[in-house]
């Protein structure tokens, strides 16, 4: 059963309008009611705000990290573990092939239902998850294969355990390993980008978003609680903060946006994967014109043009 917003209270009603009248048999009118779908559809998705936004980045039926793989890749399988500590389930790693293009896949998974949600740990990686998609990078790097990675976080584990077990040190590896790492990459964040648990895996060639996610340093319930000691105030703060995608295109701190379709990722996955695909594979031609010193210095020249500013 689909869930709807509360922005889209009236496009839920059209389509059970369209489920009654295909029930009755009554085809005339669900040609109009249809024609008045595509109408609702594109007033609503072209009038969003900010916080609309932030809502689809985090709508329950959105495509996680597994669900692009299984449209994307073919004849893959996944690869498990850090050799350290344990297997992270909030990381999933996959090589397969996409397209006649072998490549590795290297995601962070949120998971739907109740115990799969447990399981995966909301999508918020231990630094085992994290050292295990290190691991899984530079075996990628020993074979030449090139990296898609997909953020969907709201953060990295902030547990105890998980700070015992060295989570910042885990991070801070991997953004140090990652940014040096001689293999071409693409990160995208397909949902939520959430501070250090999504630079964790998105330190690459490329970076881009899904036209309805959102990238952050910090979520906006944090930032309202920090700094009106109200989380209430999620709205303003999700404003303020510039985390949807054409602001950060605008800010120059990312490189694209993948136009998904119109009615967003979670009522069209088929054309979402298909689109996320091609960007992927567009990517890697236009990386594969470049040599490997090119790409290296393209890649920190990005990295250090992150925060810069001009006095005035």
């Amino acid at each position: 059963m689909a869930t709807y917003l509360d922005f889209e209270n009236g496009i839920k009603q059209i389509d059970e309008d369209i489920s009654n009248a295909k029930i009755k048999g009554d085809s005339h009118a669900v040609e109009i009611l249809e024609k008045n779908l595509e109408k609702e559809i594109s007033k609503t998705y072209k009038n969003l705000s900010e916080y609309q936004k932030l809502q689809l980045a985090r709508h329950p039926d959105r495509p996680y990290a597994l669900d692009y793989i299984r449209a994307l890749l073919r004849d893959s399988y996944e690869i498990h573990g850090d050799r350290n500590f344990a297997d992270d389930a909030a990381i999933v790693c996959y090589i397969g092939y996409l397209g006649s293009r072998k490549v590795v896949v290297i995601g962070e998974q949120k998971g739907r239902g109740t115990k799969n949600k447990i399981k995966r740990n909301f999508g918020m990686p231990h630094p085992e998850g994290y050292r295990k998609a290190l691991r899984i990078a530079k075996m990628a790097e020993k074979f030449n294969l090139p990296i898609l990675f997909l953020i969907d976080t709201p953060g990295a584990y902030p547990g105890i355990a998980a700070e015992e077990r060295g989570q910042s040190e885990a991070i801070a590896k991997n953004l140090f390993e990652l940014s040096r790492l001689n293999t071409k990459s693409v990160a995208v964040v397909i949902g939520e980008g959430g501070s250090g648990g999504a630079l964790a895996i998105g330190v690459s060639d490329r970076v881009a978003m899904m036209r309805y996610s959102v990238f952050s340093v910090i979520s906006p319930e944090g930032c309202a609680a920090i700094l009106w000691n109200d989380p209430s105030k999620q709205e303003n703060a999700t404003k303020a903060m510039k985390i949807t995608s054409e602001d950060l295109l605008h800010l120059k701190l990312i490189d694209a946006i993948v136009d998904e379709p119109l009615v967003g990722a979670h009522r069209d996955k088929e054309n979402a994967a298909k689109a996320l695909g091609n960007y992927f594979l567009k990517s890697l031609d236009e990386l594969d014109k470049l040599t490997n010193e090119e790409r290296m210095n393209k890649r920190y020249e990005r990295i250090t043009s992150i925060g810069a500013y001009e006095e005035r």
